[in-house]
């Protein structure tokens, strides 16, 4: 089947339009913080969920409730705390005694964007309600399964578990984030736009929906069929493949992986490669756009072993050291 590059690309063009608008109508709220808006985009375009961990204060919950806004379907924000239960995620069971038969009370998972809210600070039982609404985009509530609306994006936010009152994520869990985002403080001039536009009582900022579902499920398809050549398919998977078994590509950090990055890592950079090359305007991938996501798809499926923390190795030391080391076609 022969792929025609040149069309994708006329495609491209025309959607492209859309992606600026969100840009722009994003960053009437947001000053900064590029890396987390095009990490929500390239999520939005491959309908999966994000992780984004960062100290309080830097607008996280902001950024997500304002994407929320710019898009016209159903939001709800759900506030992770210690005493929250799977009921109270999912929904429940409820008894009426006239009728002596149960009825069924949805939760706020019933939504197309969800903000999970501090995710960390709810304990695991919590956590892992949204497993099953998270890959298999269904919930169920006794003994009847309840399909979720499409898009369905779980935008969580979580604070470094250095900090008091938090529980680490189950790793089957954190597995099921496409990406996991980092956020930073900004710049001075930044902070410094910050304070001129926020520091009042009332912040005059008003955000106006841009994108349709509809536009979003034409976008991912657009993004579904976006060239991939053959080589940037085997480049991906050797990224990957360097995680399990780095001695095969001369690299000497075996003795700080524990868990190297499972196949669902190399299913979510394709998916994330084909989607960033539309974010920037291209009908086919290039192995940038590989280099681009790798980061953010594998900093938290590479799990480093206690070695690695007692030498202050991070996953991300690792990432970088793949990428340095695996040949670029």
């Amino acid at each position: 089947m022969t792929v025609d590059v040149k069309q994708i690309s006329e495609k491209v063009e025309k959607e492209y339009a859309i992606i600026n608008r969100i840009r722009d109508e994003i960053h009437k709220v947001i000053i900064g913080q590029e890396e987390l808006i095009n990490g929500f985009l390239l999520a939005l375009l491959c309908n999966n969920h994000v992780l984004v961990e960062g100290v309080p204060g830097l607008a996280k919950t902001l950024s997500v409730t304002t994407l929320a806004k710019m898009i016209q379907a159903d939001f709800q924000r759900i506030q992770f705390t210690p005493d929250l239960l799977p009921a109270d995620v999912i929904g429940t069971l409820i008894y009426n005694p006239k009728s002596g038969d149960f009825s069924t009370k949805k939760g706020p998972i019933f939504a197309n964007i969800i903000l999970a809210d501090e995710i960390n600070r709810a304990p695991a039982k919590v956590q892992s309600a949204l497993l099953e609404a998270m890959q298999e985009r269904q919930v169920t509530i006794g003994d009847e399964s309840f399909k979720l609306d499409d898009p369905f994006l779980v935008l969580a936010t979580q604070n470094p578990i250095e900090q008091e009152g938090t529980y680490p994520l189950p790793e089957a869990q954190v597995d099921r984030f496409m990406f996991k985002l980092k956020v930073s403080y900004p710049s001075k001039d930044q902070e410094h736009e910050i304070m001129k536009k926020m520091a009042r009582s009332m912040p005059a900022v008003d955000v106006n929906p841009v994108i349709s579902t509809d536009e979003i499920r034409r976008m991912r398809e657009l993004a579904d069929e976006i060239y991939m050549d053959e080589k940037i398919g085997e480049y991906i998977v050797n990224l990957v493949e360097a995680s399990r078994v780095p001695e095969a590509y001369n690299l000497d950090i075996g003795q700080m992986i524990r868990y190297g990055a499972s196949p669902r890592a190399t299913i979510f950079l394709a998916m994330a490669s084909k989607a960033n090359a539309l974010v920037e305007g291209r009908g086919y991938v290039t192995p940038q756009d590989v280099k681009s996501v790798a980061m953010d798809v594998l900093r938290h499926r590479i799990i480093v072993t206690y070695e690695a923390e007692a030498e202050e190795k991070t996953s991300e030391d690792i990432i970088e050291q793949i990428l340095q080391t695996v040949d670029v076609p």
